[in-house]
């Protein structure tokens, strides 16, 4: 009876020694710059330390931080709200446009190309310039929206309209990466499908809905994901504006606020930051249950 040879035996010398090294150096990364800092993360969540002194300063308190963080501090629930409001502006609006664009873009219009550059051009900036290129369209005095309009709103600085216009400025980001992501896949369907579907006189709107978007399911599972994380990790443009002040409170600016502000509290921001953890990865299991049950 012949013994079955595995893969890694049949490479001699620098072959198996690369095939090895691709393999644990990444494995080593991802380990020492995501899983080790997070499992950190958690476990200093349960203390007091305010980042002074060494490990040894460290006194962990059980679950008081989570305590204080539902019950005695004011910050939390307006900045998980806020972060709920991002979400579904994301989800309803944003990503349903770069969707409806790449559409339009799959359908080589004339100047697709320039339109995809221009579309895609706010994916290469940082989240940081972002802020500061629609601080000048938002300014109160000399920004263009006012000046197109004749008004005098100052939307980065009143409480009541700030949130949404950061979500727009965002959202400007946004739509240029669902676009690409979106038109990536849509390039990959079959084009026989949409022949059949014209051939039986489908018109092409029930053709995307009854044929391409059900072929397209592991990418909106991927930009369904995609969003859910944006909303949550949203940060740079608020805190570029006002740090996450007045009325622009977010959960990742409490947690930067507590870790590096003035009061360092390391565990307590620790937990904040947990929070988020657990929230990120519920979405994350859910996309890998819905693509390994697609696979079975």
């Amino acid at each position: 009876m012949s013994k079955k040879i595995g893969p890694l035996a049949k490479l001699h010398g620098w072959d198996k020694f690369t095939v090895i090294a691709m393999s644990i150096i990444p494995l080593v990364i991802v380990g020492v710059f995501v899983w080790i800092p997070a499992l950190c993360t958690v476990i200093l969540s349960f203390s007091n330390w305010d980042g002074i002194g060494g490990l040894g300063d460290i006194h962990f308190v059980g679950i008081q931080n989570y305590i204080d963080m539902f019950t005695i501090y004011p910050p939390f629930w307006p900045a998980l709200w806020h972060n709920v409001v991002w979400l579904l502006v994301l989800f309803f609006v944003f990503t349903p446009l770069g969707m409806f664009l790449a559409v339009l873009l799959d359908k080589e219009l004339k100047l697709t190309k320039f339109y995809q550059t221009s579309l895609y051009l706010p994916v290469v900036l940082s989240a940081a310039l972002i802020g500061f290129i629609w601080q000048l369209m938002y300014s109160r005095d000399q920004g263009f929206i006012n000046a197109i309009f004749g008004t005098q709103i100052d939307w980065y600085g009143d409480p009541n309209i700030n949130l949404y216009a950061a979500i727009i400025a965002n959202g400007w980001r946004h739509v240029g990466y669902i676009m690409l992501l979106y038109l990536a896949g849509l390039k990959g369907v079959d084009p026989a499908l949409k022949e059949a579907a014209a051939l039986d006189g489908a018109s092409p709107t029930r053709t995307f809905f009854q044929i391409i978007f059900p072929v397209l399911r592991p990418v909106n599972i991927l930009l369904l994901v995609i969003t859910f994380i944006e909303g949550l990790r949203a940060f740079d443009i608020v805190w570029i504006i006002n740090k996450g002040r007045n009325g622009l409170e977010l959960i990742s600016t409490l947690v930067t606020s507590n870790v590096v502000g003035e009061a360092s509290r390391i565990g307590f921001g620790s937990a904040l930051a947990t929070i988020m953890l657990i929230m990120s990865s519920v979405f994350i299991v859910i996309q890998l249950r819905i693509m390994l049950k697609g696979e079975n």
